[in-house]
């Protein structure tokens, strides 16, 4: 089916958009926002949907925003998964845009949802949560050469089961925006690996819809995936020393990071879609606290810190606020490399010592 979906996508008419005139593109959150603002520099500036300090997860969208999307000629967003009122939303207000759901990116590296509060801190096999066709020994080897990023990614991923609970099932209502990934997290830009990917996904998409500035796209996505390969080295020099201290998250939406760099995550506090934990839930976090003897809590801007503190009460251990949205970052082209920086900065220097 997501061969079905690109080959739409690359081959969708380009109806309203003038010769020599930027496509009028339009991004769900700041991080994807800043992979597009990368390779249409010099081209056009893409508008946000989302602003950084609003949970995506229980986005609603203000007449602004919508008036945005009526207009665009390119919907650019991760997924269903992260914000469901869009997947209705974009083919019902600006039905004549190419959209492209980015977790249908070829290449994208597709971690599972995690279920229980407390994490397996021994994920010799990651739990199986990997997508085996598209996690291999190829995706964490040497990053050299990525001219044909888009040649070498193979497939997409398989699909992922039930549509996960609190999500309506849509089934083939909208035949360009069928989904095989449900029950994959979608914190998929947390991967710099995967920012490589949809960087890719972008220029080709661009590229179809503006012939015309095609090559302003290629060469603005080829030094961005260099600059971002570069990055990745960066970070992993930052995180290895702390890479074994465990903590626990405000709500997980980490696991991409982890798994990129083999930080040690213990649990997460809420909910997978950021809604508020049980008591049950609340206590069993404690107990792996006490019992790991975990470093840090790490919580988020958008989202209320007293959770925080009634978890952390009475232990031992630090916390800090971090940024897994770029809320902290200056919007544009930046944002995104300035983001991961800033989260591994912050992670590593709460979990020293």
């Amino acid at each position: 089916m997501r061969q079905a979906i690109w080959g739409l996508v690359f081959g969708a008419a380009t109806a309203g958009v003038a010769a020599a005139e930027a496509p009028k593109v339009v991004v769900d959150i700041a991080p994807l926002h800043s992979l597009v603002a990368q390779v249409m520099q010099g081209v056009g500036t893409p508008d946000l949907l989302i602003r950084p300090e609003v949970s995506p997860h229980h986005y609603k969208m203000r007449p602004s925003e919508a008036k945005a999307l009526q207009d665009a000629d390119v919907v650019f967003w991760i997924g269903h998964e992260l914000t469901p009122k869009l997947e209705d939303t974009i083919p019902t207000v600006a039905p004549d845009a190419v959209a492209v759901e980015m977790m249908d990116a070829p290449g994208l590296i597709a971690l599972g949802f995690r279920d229980t509060a407390v994490f397996k801190l021994d994920e010799d096999d990651h739990e199986d949560h990997h997508d085996d066709k598209e996690h291999d020994a190829d995706n964490h080897a040497d990053h050299d050469d990525h001219d044909d990023h888009a040649d070498k990614q193979g497939d997409h991923k398989d699909e992922h089961g039930d549509h996960e609970e609190g999500h309506d099932d849509h089934g083939d209502e909208h035949d360009d925006h069928a989904h095989d990934h449900d029950g994959t997290d979608p914190h998929v830009w947390l991967d710099p690996q995967n920012g490589v990917a949809m960087i890719a996904a972008i220029a080709d998409t661009l590229a179809t819809v503006d012939p015309e500035n095609a090559s302003a796209y290629a060469a603005n996505a080829k030094q961005a995936q260099a600059d971002l390969e570069a990055m990745i080295d960066e970070i992993g020099a930052v995180l290895a020393p702390v890479a074994d201290a465990p903590f626990v998250v405000f709500h997980d939406a980490y696991h991409y990071f982890e798994d990129r760099y083999g930080l040690s995550a213990a649990g997460a506090i809420l909910l997978r879609d950021g809604s508020s934990p049980s008591a049950s839930r609340l206590s069993e976090v404690r107990d792996a606290m006490k019992e790991r003897g975990v470093v840090c809590v790490f919580s988020e801007p958008q989202f209320n810190p007293k959770l925080v503190k009634t978890v952390a009460d009475g232990i031992d251990t630090k916390s800090i606020e971090l940024d897994p949205i770029g809320v902290q970052q200056t919007l544009g082209a930046t944002l995104y490399p300035d983001m991961l920086r800033a989260l591994a900065s912050d992670i590593a220097s709460c979990l020293k010592d």
